[in-house]
């Protein structure tokens, strides 16, 4: 029989020796709350072509219906902030992208957490997730005190600032859970005074006007509008948490499979240009890159050139 005290600190412990920064742990339950603001979130057509975020909703709001007999939902964070920088400044890549795709990173950890755990008090049922079903990782990471959801709609921490990606592990234990903490944006508009292309207002992005999705969700052209507003994004967006406050806290991660590709540390702008369908599948296979697909890829980087021309 597992004490609910003791494997809640074990649970903490192994997380954080696999290399996760915050562990945070809440009751599974209806998202009441959440799932108003999404409703209307969905309703107010700020998805763009997100239509995946119009499927399951009764899962998204309710982790006992997606994963049946769930008393608890782990929330983890795992950095990826970096001081390196490309050498070439004209395209610029979100962070997160840097190094290998942190699904297949995270999730591994996570696995090894889950057989580890086993190892110990013995079976349960657990589901792993990383940023790929319906779960509102931000919604159940700031229940479980993580951090705050902030005014460009990122989980910040007093501790971490905002540079990492979240986890979840929803399990059928009775586990302690933690308190929320309180939002610290304050008077702050650092994030909505800084997007180019005016996606944020307090606490809410319309992801229809964000570069992140223009560069990595859109499967269409560019609409023209957008023309001169991308500030040389080739593929996501990290305006909003550069500014932020907070990130002064950041500090650089140590995991070796987030290390920058070569390509993206070296190439001038003229390679990228010149980039092909087969380097960029061999160099860019476990990237996270691949979500917009080189088709994708070549299409912003086009518009970004065009619009540099242009000036």
């Amino acid at each position: 029989m597992y004490n609910a005290v003791l494997t809640t600190e074990l649970i903490k412990t192994k997380a954080k020796a696999l290399g996760f920064d915050g562990v945070g742990i809440s009751k599974a339950g209806f998202l009441e709350k959440e799932a108003i603001q999404l409703e209307n979130w969905l309703n107010s057509n700020k998805q763009g072509q997100l239509n995946y975020m119009e499927n399951y909703f009764e899962l998204r709001v309710d982790p006992t219906k997606l994963v049946p007999g769930a008393k608890s939902v782990i929330s983890l964070m795992y950095n990826y902030y970096t001081t390196e920088t490309p050498n070439q400044q004209e395209f610029k890549i979100s962070k997160y992208a840097y190094g290998n795709d942190y699904h297949e990173v995270i999730k591994n950890k996570l696995f090894t957490l889950v057989n580890e755990l086993k190892t110990e008090i013995g079976q349960f049922n657990a589901r792993v997730f990383v940023d790929s079903a319906p779960v509102l990782e931000k919604a159940w990471a700031a229940k479980s005190g993580l951090g705050w959801i902030g005014k460009n709609s990122n989980l910040i921490s007093k501790k971490r600032g905002s540079f990492f990606f979240l986890a979840e592990i929803i399990l059928d234990l009775e586990l302690e859970s933690d308190t929320p903490v309180s939002n610290h944006c304050g008077n702050c508009t650092a994030c909505i005074d800084a997007c180019p292309t005016q996606a944020i207002s307090p606490y809410q992005v319309d992801a229809s006007k964000c570069i992140s999705y223009f560069t990595i969700e859109l499967k269409d052209q560019i609409p023209s509008e957008m023309q001169g507003k991308w500030d040389n994004w080739i593929f996501g967006c990290d305006v909003c948490m550069d500014v932020c406050p907070w990130n002064r806290f950041s500090i650089a991660h140590q995991e070796p499979l987030f290390a920058m590709n070569e390509i993206i540390k070296n190439y001038s702008s003229k390679e990228w240009l010149e980039l092909t369908e087969p380097l960029f599948n061999d160099k860019f296979k476990h990237s996270p890159m691949q979500r917009a697909k080189f088709t994708g890829l070549k299409r912003n980087i086009q518009f970004i050139n065009k619009n540099n021309e242009n000036k």
